[in-house]
């Protein structure tokens, strides 16, 4: 496939703009630290407590999420943009950006992925109650799932371009083990999601913390450009990371995912090799790169320009591969417990395959909207 570089930027390129230097730069950092630091004091003042932790509330749940924003913006255009800045400054601060954002994104990835995994058993089996609410699993206060996230994961399952043929299952042997699976899955990711709680709120009162807090207080009012930055022109920049995404993307095996159905990439996931599935880490080198760019946009334009259609259906196919594919490893990491019952094994080998099918809808999901071309100068 001959690489081919599109104008991502959609509505972002109109008419004679006036000239950009650093101080673009400084002035996104400048915004996204004043957002870290208000997301900050709105965790304190909330408590601090997670969804599903027993004393979270709203305001805490969006103050995480705005803090993980945050967070991985700054990173992001650190990395991208790092030729405007101080070096020493900006290697320094950058990997523990990208620690915090990552450690506060562990509770919530644990949490959608069991709601995931449980809504897909209860659409596999037929059941007519999500398979943890029949059994009392002895996990306490946030094992269900909420009515809201129910409504929500069963929209975006019912939206799902299904494009690959799935396998009929046995519904009656199914039915039989979808209950014990999802409890043995509740109890796995409940515990997980209980850990990456206790590590959060371990980070969030560290001195490694206040560190990172320290610094982006320190940047909110002053942002320590290189010398050179305030006449340099940040858009080779971002050109380049345009041009990385491109790359990645043309690396893809875009001409398998253009066929509904690849039953090659299901091979691996299907055996009990451990490992990660070979295919999937191109793809979360694409979704990583998309981002970067994104981000980059965000530098240059603001809010004037958000981003294309073209791009943000790219993005939300590479944020379903990302989630199936991890689903799709709990499955199998659950199928592994020893002495667990032929019926719950069959069970959780079928959630698997299903779950690799998502991987794959999404992939050919990208392929389309990616090489969809922009005509003129709307849409794409």
């Amino acid at each position: 496939m001959a690489q081919q570089h599109h104008d991502l930027t959609d509505s972002a390129a109109g008419p004679a703009a006036p000239p950009v230097t650093g101080e673009a730069l400084a002035g996104y950092l400048r915004g996204q630290a004043t957002e870290f630091l208000r997301a900050l004091r709105l965790h304190r003042e909330t408590g601090g407590g997670p969804s599903g932790s027993g004393g979270g509330t709203a305001d805490a749940v969006d103050a995480a999420r705005a803090l993980r924003r945050s967070a991985r913006r700054i990173s992001a255009s650190l990395h991208t943009f790092r030729p405007l800045l101080d070096p020493g400054w900006s290697e320094e601060i950058r990997p523990e950006l990208a620690w915090l954002s990552g450690t506060l994104a562990l509770e919530h990835a644990c949490e959608s992925r069991l709601d995931r995994l449980l809504l897909a058993l209860h659409r596999l089996s037929g059941a007519t109650t999500v398979p943890t609410q029949t059994l009392a699993t002895g996990t306490g206060a946030g094992t269900a799932v909420s009515a809201t996230a129910a409504t929500a994961a069963t929209t975006a399952t019912t939206t799902t371009q299904r494009t690959a043929p799935r396998p009929t299952p046995d519904r009656g042997n199914l039915t039989v083990g979808a209950a014990k699976a999802g409890a043995l899955l509740d109890r796995q990711l409940t515990l997980a999601r209980t850990r990456a709680h206790s590590t959060a709120l371990q980070a969030l009162g560290s001195s490694r913390f206040h560190a990172v807090a320290d610094k982006v207080a320190v940047l909110a009012s002053e942002v320590p450009l290189a010398p050179h930055a305030a006449t340099t022109d940040p858009r080779p920049l971002a050109v380049a990371a345009e041009e990385r995404l491109t790359d990645a993307v043309a690396a893809l095996p875009l001409v398998t995912a253009g066929h509904p159905y690849n039953a090659e990439a299901l091979i691996h996931g299907l055996s009990p090799d451990p490992a990660p599935h070979p295919q999937d880490a191109p793809w979360h080198q694409v979704r990583l790169l998309l981002r970067l760019h994104r981000y980059a946009l965000e530098v240059l334009h603001g809010d004037d320009a958000p981003p294309g259609v073209r791009l943000l259906s790219a993005g939300q196919a590479l944020d379903r591969h990302r989630d199936a594919s991890e689903a799709a490893a709990a499955a199998a990491h659950a199928a592994r417990t020893p002495r667990i019952a032929p019926a719950t094994a069959y069970a959780l080998g079928v959630l698997h395959a299903d779950q690799r099918h998502e991987v794959e809808a999404a992939r050919y999901a990208f392929q389309r909207s990616w090489q969809k071309q922009t005509i003129g100068t709307g849409t794409s």
